[in-house]
């Protein structure tokens, strides 16, 4: 068995993610302390009690996504230890910095400094240029940056998320994802709103990557134990300080989550397991997967779903 544990990103949150596991498990419950020191807004109430809009925007959403996951990943480890013989990890946009966390590349204090960071600076960028993200399912990467070289109107749009072979995400400004959304609808394709406050991988917030570059000057960065598949490259990084130009890419850069899955295969891969709140990830792996190809995907982020992992592993 050769295991991936995968993190999910932004568009997982749910109101009261992660209660079971804070309310039954020490550790997690630390893990959780930890996180609203380094915040200054009540991260514990706005996970566990919303508003729901409230919790979506950037600056909250990327450490509660975070936390979240890593709350599951501690109670998976606890569960097995090193008895669970994990190869590699990848996590979806945020979820990067979770990834990172979990391979030992950087400490939990410094991963949720970051992502607290990071998420102040993108909201900053998102009230300064207004946009969103939208799905497009039935058309492939190709086809997608077509439209959008074709595209001569007002406003910004480009492929964000390369998440599936036929599922890309678009990020943009309202009139120019209208646009490349009723063209890619006139294809055959459809195209799903996604509840997010920011124009994510665009560059409507490139002008973010600069500030995070000088804030993560002073953090910590250890070669990972385990191996990362990195969104900007889709490969495998060891070099501490590519691994640091990566992170603050990413925020503009496109995540090629497509091309993650299948280098992971590739690689020999056959079980994945996803950590943290939903099961977007999981969906995803079905459409990516090979013809003929037999994989494993598992996901949790309930006691009773790990309980459930944890047996089709036996």
């Amino acid at each position: 068995m050769n295991i991936a544990v995968l993190f999910p990103g932004q568009g997982s949150q749910f109101i009261g993610m992660g209660r079971e596991f804070i309310d039954t498990d020490r550790d997690c419950a630390e893990i959780l302390a930890s996180a609203e020191a380094v915040c200054d807004f009540p991260l514990r109430r706005l996970m566990m009690e919303g508003p729901l809009e409230e919790l979506t925007r950037a600056v909250y959403l990327q450490p509660a996504i975070t936390v979240t996951n890593l709350i599951c990943w501690k109670a998976l480890h606890n569960a097995l230890g090193d008895r669970l013989p994990v190869r590699c990890f990848a996590g979806h946009s945020l979820g990067e910095y979770s990834a990172l966390c979990a391979s030992g590349a950087t400490g939990l204090e410094d991963t949720l400094r970051m992502v607290a960071k990071r998420g102040e600076l993108m909201e900053r960028e998102g009230v300064k240029h207004p946009g969103g993200m939208r799905a497009v399912i039935g058309l492939d990467i190709g086809e997608i940056e077509t439209l959008i070289e074709g595209y001569s109107g007002g406003g910004v749009v480009t492929a964000a998320n390369h998440n599936t072979p036929q599922q890309v995400v678009i990020s943009g400004t309202m009139e120019a994802m209208d646009a490349v959304g009723a063209q890619a609808e006139a294809r055959g394709a459809k195209v799903v709103a996604l509840n997010v406050s920011v124009a994510n991988h665009s560059p409507l917030v490139a002008d973010a990557v600069p500030d995070f570059t000088g804030f993560i000057e002073d953090i910590a960065f250890n070669t990972p134990r385990i191996p990362v598949y990195f969104n900007v490259s889709a490969r495998k990084e060891t070099d501490t300080a590519v691994i640091r130009t990566l992170m603050a890419q990413q925020i503009a850069a496109k995540v090629r989550w497509c091309e993650i899955i299948s280098a992971m295969i590739a690689d020999g891969i056959d079980t994945f397991i996803e950590v943290g709140p939903k099961t977007v990830l999981k969906g995803m792996m079905r459409k990516i997967v090979p013809s003929g190809v037999k994989v494993t995907a598992l996901q949790f982020d309930t006691p009773e779903a790990l309980a459930g992992c944890l047996e089709k592993l036996a």
